[in-house]
């Protein structure tokens, strides 16, 4: 039995994952359905890194009304087998291959690994406690819980120069800039309302700043540490949740308030509510930050031969 054929025995599904032929696909795509928070995912198992997936076809894949539909792509590679984490293989034997739902490559996401762990788990690739995945922002630490819970070691946050605005309609908010292996502008508003509709990009100056795009949340106080956010994700639009950007979230609410577990030596757990669920956020004196959410499995099938045709085509 190959590793992609035990992959898919794991996964409960009798399909045969063997890579399509050259010249176009002959047989379906093995793929299941997963959500953080109801960030949710099209997760495609390829463990020997044979399938060749364009950005045109992950787009196809993500789209909900003539795909499967999801906010992103998660292809399962183990890091020895990608050329994009073979330096992490010593680390990590999975690397998590992240495509935004329009099909552009991301460094991070932080609902995708929780999800992502919990379908190695389901798989049964890993057992409980903790483990390490490779992504393109680094080696990323994994712990699940007996409750069903996944926090995930998301690194520390850089918290750049500011000087960023963000715009909407007649309204604009100073924004902080954050890094969490990915770029977010963090804007704190009295009314989430105020965000608007979302349905574009907000405006944000300079734009040199992020050249490569940003993810923009929107945030308002609920409580003592404690905070709601929206965000536009980079490449997908609003989603319902955003792993990193509650982390970013987190650290920049805290340093607004005057926190800074570096100064205090303890560490600093933030709530974050976001429109699919809520995040626990806690920031370590080292500057880790750690994420604890819910990640869930919902559903396997097959990418239809015929239909691959015209997606990868």
């Amino acid at each position: 039995m190959t590793n992609a054929q035990a992959t898919a025995q794991a996964t409960g599904t009798a399909v045969d994952t063997a890579p399509p032929a050259a010249g176009g696909p002959g047989r379906g795509i093995a793929f299941l359905k997963g959500h953080g928070t109801e960030n949710d995912f099209v997760i495609v198992p390829d463990p020997d890194g044979v399938l060749e997936l364009s950005a045109d076809a992950v787009a196809r894949i993500c789209d909900r009304r003539a795909g499967v539909g999801g906010d992103g792509l998660l292809r399962v590679v183990r890091s020895a087998a990608d050329p994009a984490a073979r330096a992490q293989a010593a680390e990590a034997e999975w690397f998590m291959d992240y495509r935004n739902g329009d099909g552009s490559v991301a460094e991070m996401c932080g609902n995708g690994i929780r999800v992502f762990a919990r379908y190695l788990q389901h798989a049964g690739l890993v057992g409980a406690g903790e483990f390490a995945i490779a992504t393109r922002a680094g080696v990323k630490r994994v712990r699940l819980a007996e409750d069903g819970d996944v926090t995930v070691s998301m690194g520390r946050a850089a918290l750049l120069p500011d000087g960023v605005t963000v715009t909407v309609g007649d309204r604009s908010w100073p924004a902080r800039n954050v890094n969490m292996g990915n770029p977010h502008a963090v804007a704190f508003v009295e009314d989430l309302d105020h965000a608007g509709d979302l349905y574009g990009v907000p405006p944000f100056s300079p734009a040199a700043v992020y050249p490569d795009g940003v993810n923009i949340e929107f945030v308002a106080d609920r409580g003592p540490r404690h905070v709601a956010m929206r965000v536009h994700e980079r490449g997908a639009g609003e989603t319902r949740s955003c792993g990193t950007g509650a982390c970013a979230v987190a650290v920049a609410a805290a340093r607004r308030d005057g926190i800074d577990p570096a100064a205090t030596g303890s560490p600093v757990t933030y709530r974050v509510d976001l429109p699919g669920g809520s995040l626990s956020i806690t920031e370590l004196p080292d500057g880790t930050v750690e994420m604890t959410g819910p990640a869930v499995i919902v559903a396997h099938g097959t990418l239809d031969p015929a239909w691959l045709v015209t997606a990868l085509d």
